[in-house]
């Protein structure tokens, strides 16, 4: 079909269509954005957490006033748990995922290095920590009894204290050593709170951070170190279950904790399963994904009914023209094509005028917020979805032009 005529019918009508083209441009520039910030928001709800989520209570306590024996309490607190009918391990530590609060460390190559190298989440690790969290070591081993330190004795420390190992996840060791498979980072030296080295001896395939910290990498930046904390530190209590026990099991837990130490108070709303930790943990990632796929659509809508709304006043306009062109010998056909062509030409320049305005928006959310640069790929994908959009909107407009008998048209003149 030849353009010429289209673009002369355009350039009369400059207003309706550069309209129609801000409209399809913003459209574009929101709409990419918007898919962009939903399918983040998806990815960290469905992110891996390394965990065996669905066999796993915390229970949380905090004391009431001071304990100088809490580490004792603590032991007999996991001989008690680890006793319960349907407990298959039992640990203590300083935090659990999916909570909004995390220790966190600067992790560094070299002793003097001036900035560390990354931000790494600090678990402390009794004995039955990764049999408890259920956690894959893809390299290297467990701790051995000898390498485990008393959080007694690291607090009270005068001077640096030096961890004779760390077990540290993949993507940590990636970014770490980029240069060699995570598995290489074995028996390599980190410095981690203080000037000591401390030596890797396992790598989990993940653990992820208690909070949403940094982008998809830096969210499994998670080293464990043999630190045994008492229930003071953190106050996390967690338990593996046998299948189907979960609620059972933190009942008798809480019954348990209840009569080993009466100057605790047991903090309710943070003693659940993990599963549910994780579901209220991304509650507000969740709505906003709704909100913004309603956005989406919304904008969608009106796009819509704009195109719609321009192009069935053209075609009222146009009456007279359209009846020429029919008693011509124009078909219906070559009419519908006129019409979506010359929807399509508008759509491709109001794309373009979106593609750079969603980057242009992604670099001013890049700035104020902890937004990850937009990939290129969302570009198409709103083009395709907008050049549909105005073919499937213009179509009936498009249709009741083709429709007009010559007949009609002529009469009017």
């Amino acid at each position: 079909m030849e353009l010429r005529p289209i673009l002369s019918t355009l350039m009369r009508h400059k207003t309706a269509a550069s309209l129609i083209v801000l409209e399809i441009a913003m459209t574009c520039a929101i709409i990419c954005n918007a898919l962009f910030m939903i399918g983040d928001r998806i990815r960290q709800v469905r992110e891996t957490s390394g965990l065996a989520e669905n066999e796993l209570v915390r229970v949380q306590i905090t004391s009431i006033g001071s304990n100088d024996n809490a580490a004792a309490l603590t032991r007999t607190d996991l001989a008690s748990l680890r006793g319960l009918p349907g407990v298959k391990a039992a640990t203590v530590t300083n935090q659990v995922p999916f909570v909004n609060s995390s220790w966190n460390s600067g992790v560094s190559l070299k002793p003097d290095q001036e900035r560390p190298t990354l931000n790494a989440s600090n678990y402390m690790a009794e004995d039955q920590f990764i049999d408890t969290f259920g956690l894959q070591l893809i390299a290297g081993r467990n701790f051995t009894p000898d390498e485990y330190l008393e959080w007694d004795t690291v607090e009270k420390a005068e001077g640096p204290v030096r961890y004779p190992a760390v077990i540290i996840t993949r993507k940590m060791a990636e970014k770490l050593f980029p240069d060699t498979p995570a598995e290489k980072a074995l028996g390599k030296a980190i410095y981690v709170w203080g000037s000591e080295p401390t030596r890797i001896i396992g790598v989990l395939d993940h653990l992820v951070r208690p909070s949403m910290q940094g982008g998809p990498d830096a969210r499994e930046y998670s080293m464990v170190l043999p630190v045994r904390p008492h229930y003071d530190v953190g106050g996390n209590y967690v338990l593996r279950t046998e299948p189907g026990r979960r609620d059972e099991v933190l009942k008798a837990a809480v019954a348990a904790l209840r009569a080993n130490g009466p100057n605790r108070i047991i903090l309710d709303d943070n003693t659940k399963t993990m599963e549910e930790l994780r579901g209220e943990f991304y509650q507000a990632p969740r709505t906003m994904a709704w909100l913004l796929a309603a956005v989406c659509i919304g904008l969608l809508f009106i796009t819509a009914l704009g195109i719609v709304g321009l192009a069935s006043f053209w075609v009222q306009q146009r009456t007279k023209q359209i009846g020429v062109r029919r008693a011509l010998g124009a078909t219906r056909g070559q009419i519908l094509r006129y019409f979506q062509t010359e929807n399509f030409l508008l759509a491709t320049l109001g794309i373009t005028l979106g593609m750079l305005g969603a980057y242009g928006l992604n670099q001013l959310l890049m700035s104020h917020y902890e937004l990850e640069r937009l990939p290129w790929t969302y570009l198409p994908a709103g083009a395709i979805a907008l050049w549909l959009l105005g073919q499937v909107a213009v179509f009936g407009p498009a249709r009741r032009a083709a429709a007009v008998p010559p007949a009609v048209a002529t009469r009017s003149v």
